[in-house]
């Protein structure tokens, strides 16, 4: 199975948004996840909102949020925790997604 995940960072937020309905639109993803770290956490979850309720409204709806932490090593050799969002986002129903 593709794995059909965007990783939201600090390019344009629009990017994300796109990325985001290409992968129901033009790659048939029956799924796509939505996913970030630390201080972009917010930005992911303003990147599935928009994508559910402006682009493809009725078509597609967050199936699941998983909340997680990862440990790592930062330049000065500390250990750091940051915390992590993925966000499930899926078609509704069978029919296929369209951009609308």
């Amino acid at each position: 199975m593709a794995d059909n995940s965007i990783f939201v960072g600090s390019k344009p937020f629009m990017n994300y948004v796109t990325g985001v309905v290409m992968q129901f639109t033009t790659k048939d993803a029956k799924e796509v996840i939505v996913k970030a770290r630390g201080k972009f956490i917010s930005r992911a979850v303003d990147v599935a909102e928009v994508a559910v309720k402006r682009f493809l409204k009725d078509q597609i709806e967050i199936k699941d949020i998983r909340l997680d932490s990862e440990e790592f090593q930062n330049k000065e050799g500390k250990d750091v925790r940051v915390s992590t969002i993925e966000i499930v986002l899926g078609a509704k129903g069978e029919g296929p997604v369209t951009q609308g």
